[in-house]
């Protein structure tokens, strides 16, 4: 009559025993397992020379992460072409000067930026229950006006040397031979963000006929996957997820923290026919700084050409 007891005392110890380890896992050692994710893409124009572009999302950086800052200036040995920052970048206004160096390299090639919404408030304690909601954002957070991290002072960081501010903007980069358009917005979790004006139709191609348009945001909220779509956006770049932040074996991410699948929380996908990309990110507010099979990470994207006779 014992042994049913004895039988469920003993599996609650392993289910206790296991949940201890990954807690263990995730906040002391996954967090700081710094990940460059590789993949290519075929989406340039037939001749165009291939595009190394780094995509970085999501650091959220407090000045004494050193394992983290040393990864941010590995990254600058890479060498991209082009460089694409989707926000969040920090968690407390004394990173900014840590962040600049750390980036210096990165920050000397031609790029581009978009904010998210701790890049502009601090991070402050959540009970993670909240991200099952519907609405995971805390009320008010989007009618919020004041700003309690120094957004400004970030944003003529990044921007110093030639970055592109993206918010609610258009740019245009020349990278030899191509002409990158790119269109942003500003962080759509706190429904800041505002399409720009569609192109003018009468624009004129470049000399050279070589085209690629990149939609950047920060969260990828569906309203604005679908509005760079319809724009003709030929990859769109996004991070927010972390992706999910905790992950299950055979189920993924649990939450993504905006209305995406969660099937599409990290890596490759597509959105109505065009490339995403979804960077699960560097890192976490200093309040949940654990991941469990989602090590924090850069991306760097390979773009091609199609294979010659292919059209792929």
């Amino acid at each position: 009559m014992r042994a049913v007891p004895t039988a469920l005392a003993a599996a609650g110890a392993v289910g206790l025993g296991v949940g201890a380890a990954a807690h263990v896992w995730a906040r002391h050692v996954e967090i700081h397992r710094f990940t460059l994710r590789e993949a290519e893409l075929r989406i340039l124009p037939p001749g165009a020379r291939t595009l190394r572009v780094l995509h970085l999302s999501d650091v959220h950086l407090v000045p004494d992460q050193e394992r983290k800052i040393a990864f941010l200036r590995h990254l600058g040995t890479l060498r991209p072409h082009l460089v694409i920052d989707t926000g969040d970048n920090i968690a407390s206004a004394a990173a900014v000067p840590v962040l600049a160096e750390a980036l210096a390299p990165l920050l000397e090639r031609p790029g581009a930026f978009v904010m998210g919404s701790n890049d502009m408030f601090a991070p402050g304690p959540k009970n993670p229950l909240r991200y099952f909601l519907p609405d995971p954002r805390p009320e008010g957070m989007t009618e919020r006006t004041d700003r309690d991290l120094p957004t400004e002072e970030l944003a003529a960081a990044l921007s110093a040397h030639g970055w592109e501010d993206l918010t609610n903007r258009r740019a245009a980069i020349e990278l030899g031979g191509l002409e990158v358009r790119l269109v942003g917005v500003d962080d759509p979790h706190l429904e800041r963000d505002e399409m720009p004006a569609p192109e003018r139709p009468d624009r004129p191609l470049p000399s050279h006929g070589n085209v690629l348009r990149l939609g950047v945001a920060h969260a990828p909220y569906r309203r604005v996957l679908d509005a760079f779509t319809a724009d003709g956006a030929d990859l769109i770049l996004a991070g927010h997820t972390h992706g999910g932040q905790l992950r299950l074996p055979g189920i993924g991410a649990l939450v993504t923290n905006c209305d995406l699948p969660r099937s599409q929380a990290r890596g490759l996908s597509s959105w109505r026919g065009v490339a995403l990309n979804v960077s699960a990110g560097l890192g976490a507010s200093p309040y949940s700084n654990y991941r469990l099979f989602t090590p924090p990470e850069a991306t760097l994207l390979t773009l091609r050409s199609p294979k010659p006779g292919t059209g792929a």
